[in-house]
């Protein structure tokens, strides 16, 4: 099989844009950096990474016959915001379990930002306390069973939608659309870089560039704060996405990388290096990053760039994901 087999949902308005991040690639020195805007990829809601996800399992959830998106995220998830959003296009209700996976002391943190979006786009909305973690938690599965009992035909989505057999699609699609925009802008982006913590846009990254014939890093910036643990998901993804479209090898070691140094000691808390990373960004090019993960992946980024880690010659993609409405949460440290 390959990625044209899998029936698409369109939900995107088309490739996201590219572009060169000049004043930024000007003050660090050294490489070129270009972002490619998932933020800016969508009518849906401000869009984001998971809108790209969505794409594919939209059909599977129509064909099984389902009524209700049901998925789980932190309080500000960005994921659940987006599923409530592509729920409504596709006239399908939402359950959203909302977990306390942030201790952010914000007053206002559970009313502001994505879970302001997702009540108003219509979603039922459940606040619970549980702490932060990427795996099969309870309250999900108790949201699937209250659909059933009250004779609703649920479709599960877990956190990111990335631990689900077509999780890593969205982002395999992603590697073949850089490749048509290299040809378009005359430019090869031998370094990729991206904020992992559920593992699927990595890993559908991954997997899609594999298939091409010029060598790439793609590099992925940890912001769970459990490095193994996020290794490990993108690993599994990423091998079983590669198998699902027809690549034809295993995937090899070195071609599955995940960094840490940037995440702090706890997923969703901001430190000092990202938030100078949000305001440098912000500053030079008005480019806004969120406090959860584009400000720890573009930490990555400018400090492999200042040392050199990404060499002077290279041409750098930065994927930005999406995130800024769970700006609105963290005002406290921008005063």
């Amino acid at each position: 099989m390959s990625l044209d087999d899998f029936e698409r949902y369109p939900l995107l308005f088309g490739p996201s844009p590219v572009h060169p991040l000049d004043r930024l690639s000007e003050h660090l020195g050294g490489a070129r950096i270009w972002a490619k805007r998932e933020d800016c990829n969508s009518g849906l809601a401000f869009g984001g990474n998971k809108t790209r996800k969505l794409e594919y399992l939209v059909p599977d959830a129509l064909a099984q016959g389902a009524d209700t998106l049901v998925t789980i995220g932190g309080v500000q998830s960005n994921h659940t915001r987006q599923v409530a959003a592509v729920a409504a296009r596709a006239g399908l209700k939402a359950v959203l379990v909302q977990e306390s996976w942030v201790d952010w002391p914000d007053a206002v943190n559970d009313k502001v930002g994505n879970i302001l979006l997702s009540r108003i786009m219509g979603a039922d909305v459940r606040l619970v306390q549980a702490g932060f973690g990427i795996g099969f938690k309870e309250s999900w599965q108790q949201a699937l069973e209250d659909v059933r009992a009250a004779g609703g035909t649920p479709y599960a989505i877990p956190a990111g939608a990335s631990d689900h057999r077509l999780g890593g699609l969205g982002f395999a699609g992603w590697a073949y659309e850089v490749r048509r925009q290299e040809a378009e802008l005359g430019v090869f982006f031998d370094t990729i870089v991206v904020c992992s913590v559920t593992g699927s846009t990595h890993a559908g990254m991954i997997a899609g560039f594999a298939g091409q014939d010029r060598p790439r890093r793609v590099i992925g910036i940890d912001a769970s704060a459990k490095i193994d643990e996020t290794r490990a998901q993108v690993e599994k993804i990423a091998r079983n996405t590669a198998e699902l479209i027809g690549l034809g090898r295993e995937l090899r070691d070195d071609e599955i990388t995940v960094l840490e140094g940037w995440a702090g000691d706890l997923y969703g808390i901001p430190v000092p290096s990202t938030l100078d990373a949000i305001r440098l960004t912000g500053r030079l090019e008005g480019v806004i990053l969120d406090p959860v993960y584009e400000g720890k992946s573009m930490a990555g980024l400018i400090d492999l760039v200042r040392d050199g880690d990404i060499p002077r010659d290279s041409n750098v993609l930065y994927a930005h994901l999406g995130g800024q409405p769970a700006l609105n949460a963290y005002s406290g440290v921008f005063r």
